[in-house]
């Protein structure tokens, strides 16, 4: 086993009281699906928010659902920043509320409203669709920005796992068909990279964890489908693309102790390198979904107050909104 780093002593005792899968098969998945996310009724429950619920055409006519998520409470001089949230799940698993807590907390700090897309999941989908999938969400989103009260100029893209890898897909498409216009892309330990080579996916493999090696080959096997070496397109696996130029300004940041590491830091290197602006933090003895899983842990709470804070720069305080009550 190659040397590798150790994970967050606070982080250690809590992962070794959570069941971990040792291999990820058709039929793990199958058994793990219906606990991949949790209800999102308690997560609303005391805030302020308006849901809403939507379908909209697929590229092949299906129908997609999204769930939008608006402030109450609050008047406003000005329409609002967006942020287009893709969740996680290894492309395999999860659905539009996972980690919705995570968007959640840009919404009440920055009156965000928050449009996230229940993307089709592989193996009953593969290829181009998942990430198809999201970008028809994302024109939705952007087409009926005045009807929503969005700002057009103000939509993140941002994303967990493979949501982060989803959302690099996504912004790649959107430059390159010239719409929509997307502020900022936030990537939180994004899944980038089918190939599965560099020195981090190496390091934590063999024994069970969050998301090892071998998962992210199982994961990666589903959505690829009949893909295969130089056909895999740079929106299904945005590591691919051979120019990173023109992109919005980026955060991305990942754990040390996890697969996606080198993938994430490999990303924002390119980014600079193609003369854009990216913003890296890997935060130390993180694994893979450490902040999601265990917010409160003090390196979790940290990482989450940092893209806070960055996406309050990128966006502004929102001074445009103030509670009625207040008003």
């Amino acid at each position: 086993m190659l040397a590798r780093p150790d994970f967050d002593p606070a982080l250690r005792m809590l992962l070794a009281d959570m069941p971990l899968v040792p291999q990820l098969t058709p039929e793990a998945l199958a058994q793990i699906r219906p606990y991949a996310s949790s209800p999102v009724e308690p997560l609303l429950d005391g805030r302020a928010v308006e849901r809403r619920e939507v379908t909209i055409s697929a590229q092949d006519g299906t129908r997609i659902p999204l769930s939008i998520l608006t402030p109450t409470r609050m008047a406003r001089t000005a329409a609002a920043p967006c942020v287009y949230w893709i969740h996680g799940g290894g492309m395999v698993m999860g659905d539009r509320y996972s980690q919705i807590d995570i968007p959640l907390e840009w919404l009440e700090l920055l009156g965000a409203v928050v449009i996230s897309v229940d993307y089709r999941l592989a193996p009953e989908v593969n290829g181009t669709t998942l990430v198809d999938d999201c970008y028809h969400g994302l024109l939705w989103t952007a087409e009926h920005a005045a009807d929503l009260g969005i700002d057009p100029a103000r939509i993140i893209v941002a994303g967990a796992s493979a949501g982060g890898g989803l959302a690099a897909g996504v912004t790649l498409m959107a430059r390159d068909r010239g719409a929509p216009a997307i502020a900022a892309q936030v990537l939180i330990g994004p899944m980038l990279d089918h190939r599965n080579t560099t020195t981090s996916s190496r390091q934590y493999s063999g024994e069970p964890g969050v998301w090892t090696r071998e998962m992210n080959e199982f994961a990666w096997r589903s959505v690829l489908g009949h893909l295969a070496g130089a056909t895999v397109p740079a929106y299904v696996s945005p590591a691919l693309a051979d120019d990173l130029a023109g992109l919005p300004t980026t955060y991305v940041d990942a754990g040390s102790a996890e697969v996606f590491r080198d993938e994430g830091v490999n990303y924002a290197a390119r980014i600079w390198a193609a003369g854009g602006q990216a913003e890296l933090h890997v935060w130390a003895g993180g694994f893979h979904g450490f902040d999601a899983l265990y917010p409160h842990v003090p390196v979790s709470a940290a990482a989450r107050q940092t893209r806070n804070d960055w996406l309050t720069r990128v966006l502004g305080t929102a001074p445009d909104i103030q509670t009625k009550e207040e008003g």
